[in-house]
């Protein structure tokens, strides 16, 4: 597969993917069939390895393998866990639902298993142990209760997420549901409890799967009744195989091969091949069509850094990865992928057109998606190793392949994790060497660029912006990071010009958005810094600080709609505010009840009871002469000479 596809060839080969490839990446437009009428569980286990599932190290599981049907050659759609999951509950896979890597929301109109279940009549619940999976990302459509509270955190633990699902589960007195209980353990780093940290002191990852394990015992052990379970990993873990630690970027068996279980049905062992989209028909009540060709893909390198996308077809025992050139492996004889058989091997037409015709994902989308994440939203990404680039990278003729550039990921993931946490200075070093090693990887280019600059490191700033102008110059990211900087310094004048003619261009440009609804505020345009921020949230979840000076701008400038809109979207914490805003939009019954939420203790509170005294006489209540005593008894230096000019209180 090459890189460098033509605009005309990039559709035609959409097209083909329309046509040729619609059995094997989407759904019929007929609804399946209705689903039994009886409970339906899910159970997933991220960064969960075929082989980790033994009696050693996973006893519970494999006692389960009993009840119930065992595909042991069971594959992923994609090895990171957002996209993984979206094709589990949607039975699509990537090119077709159009989430490639974490952090890209779902947001075509594919129908999600919960909310065809609900639709029949079930109630529905899912309790997701790590915020690859918030809400925020898509998958929560169809769930009456879609619990991802991590607390101060960005994941919890599996005793936690079972304790909560068996709350829900305990609730349950009537009628057919549908629960999703999302495991995270084995993600790295590795950090079991101390009985499996003692037990797996060598293999800490395996602690974290004995440990889920033992989890996912207990949660099934409480569910009683005709029950369809299905158990599946969402994609396994590297562990150096291949160079690879984790997962993402590679299309290896360690992180594409994953554990299957279906109870409920038959039972026994299967060898064929089957996609974890197929969990989609398991869940809704169709029975899994056998597949003459499963596919794959790793898009991660190519979206972030510009190297070759790679796709993967399964047929019986052979794999072929398509990543600029062709690799071939007996999976089952060669398990570790160590004998290319690529010279000698014999493709179907069914697998040389699955590699042919899977289509490569648009690069512009996939940039603003990423981009369209508030600061904390990218904090708690990396904190969970994930780090996606909002840039559009380079796409050349001699694009690297991701398997020969195996040795930079980890220093890609800990310099994208340390850009994020904004710990510059020790990020540059690194992305100096991924670029040494990478000299096209625009992302690092102007992260560097961008850890200069915010460090005030002038010339060197400049001198990395010219380096990525050299990359890419005709790139609107190169010209977006370049105004940024300006306008951070005293040259902030000239970046918006600049800012202007990017938002022309491409009006959803969030960092542009950003820039500029602040260089409006320096200029005093404020009621258009305001339509800036709006249109901002619009397009990504803005934070509670964000949105509270948002409404005081509003308040600034007496646009009251705009400031209500941003402190009920607040939530709690502003009630004067709100008292405020709604007694000058004569909203006199939210306004009482706002400022009777204004505790004691606050320093605000005298403000609240002059107000709402003000409240109390334009509602005619009785108790408003109490009310104005009240607020003469607890005033301070600035309410007290309010209250003696308010003509209300005479």
């Amino acid at each position: 597969m090459s890189v460098t596809l033509p605009p005309r060839y990039a559709e035609s080969v959409r097209r083909i993917f329309a046509l040729l490839l619609l059995a094997a990446c989407t759904k019929p437009e007929a609804p399946p069939a209705p689903p039994p009428r009886q409970t339906v569980v899910l159970i997933t286990l991220d960064t969960t390895r075929a082989d980790a599932i033994t009696p050693e190290i996973a006893p519970n599981i494999t006692a389960l393998k009993q009840r119930g049907l065992y595909f042991t050659q069971a594959y992923t759609a994609v090895p990171q866990t957002l996209p993984a999951h979206t094709t589990m509950l949607t039975g699509v896979y990537p090119a077709a639902h159009g989430v490639h890597e974490n952090a890209r929301p779902l947001t075509g109109t594919h129908a999600l298993a919960a909310e065809m279940l609900r639709g029949a009549g079930y109630h529905t619940a899912a309790f997701v142990s790590a915020f690859a999976l918030a809400r925020r990302f898509g998958l929560a459509r169809g769930f009456e209760v879609y619990d991802d509270d991590f607390g101060t955190g960005a994941e919890r633990n599996a005793t936690e997420t079972t304790n909560r699902a068996l709350a829900w589960l305990a609730q349950q007195k009537s009628g057919p549901f549908f629960l999703w209980v999302h495991y995270y353990d084995p993600h790295y780093p590795y950090t079991p409890p101390e009985t499996y940290r003692a037990r797996f002191a060598k293999e800490p990852y395996y602690g974290e799967v004995a440990y889920m394990d033992a989890e996912v015992g207990r949660l099934v052990n409480a569910i009683k009744g005709p029950v369809t379970i299905v158990i599946a990993g969402d994609h396994g873990e590297g562990l150096g195989e291949h160079s690879e630690a984790q997962h993402g970027n590679l299309l290896y068996q360690a992180t594409t091969h994953v554990p299957l279980l279906v109870i409920g049905g038959r039972t026994g062992v299967s060898d064929a091949p089957i996609s974890t989209r197929r969990v989609f028909d398991i869940l809704t009540g169709a029975a899994p069509q056998p597949e003459k060709v499963i596919a794959g893909e790793a898009m991660k390198p190519f979206l972030d850094y510009g190297w070759q996308p790679q796709v993967m077809a399964i047929e019986g025992r052979q794999k072929t990865i398509l990543a600029g050139t062709t690799e071939v492996y007996d999976v089952v004889a060669d398990p570790a992928e160590s004998h290319n058989l690529a010279s000698q091997a014999n493709l179907s037409r069914d697998v040389r057109t699955t590699l042919r015709d899977y289509p490569v994902p648009s690069l512009q989308e996939a940039a603003t998606s990423a981009a369209n994440l508030s600061d904390e939203e990218r904090r708690q990404l990396a904190a969970l190793g994930y780090v996606a680039s909002g840039v559009k990278p380079v796409v050349r003729k001699d694009a690297p392949r991701p398997a020969d550039m195996a040795p930079l990921f980890p220093i890609l993931d800990e310099a994208a994790g340390l850009f994020v946490r904004e710990q510059y200075a020790k990020a540059i070093p690194l992305l100096e060497q991924i670029l040494q090693k990478d000299p096209h990887n625009l992302d690092a280019a102007l992260r560097l660029a961008t850890s200069h600059s915010t460090l005030g490191h002038e010339a060197q700033a400049l001198a990395a912006f010219e380096r990525a102008r050299a990359i890419a110059p005709d790139s609107p990211d190169v010209r977006t990071y370049l105004a940024l900087h300006l306008a951070r310094g005293s040259r902030w004048q000239e970046a918006v010009p600049m800012l202007e003619q990017i938002l022309a261009a491409s009006p959803d440009k969030v960092p542009a958005i950003e820039a500029l609804a602040l260089l409006r505020q320096r200029q005093e345009r404020f009621g258009e810094a305001i339509a800036l921020l709006q249109r901002l949230y619009r397009l990504r979840t803005p934070s509670t600080a964000e949105l509270v000076r948002l409404g005081e701008l509003a308040m600034r400038v007496g646009d009251t709609p705009a400031a209500i809109e941003a402190f009920e979207k607040a939530h709690s914490g502003h009630d004067l505010e709100l008292g405020v805003l709604y007694l000058a939009s004569n909203r006199l019954t939210e306004a009482r009840d706002a400022l009777d939420r204004v505790p004691a203790s606050s320093p605000e509170y005298p403000m609240a009871l002059f107000k709402r005294a003000q409240v109390s006489v334009l509602l005619r209540e009785g108790d408003a002469p109490a009310r104005i005593a009240l607020a003469r008894e607890h005033a301070d230096v600035v309410t007290r000479p309010l209250i003696e000019r308010e003509k209300l209180f005479r």
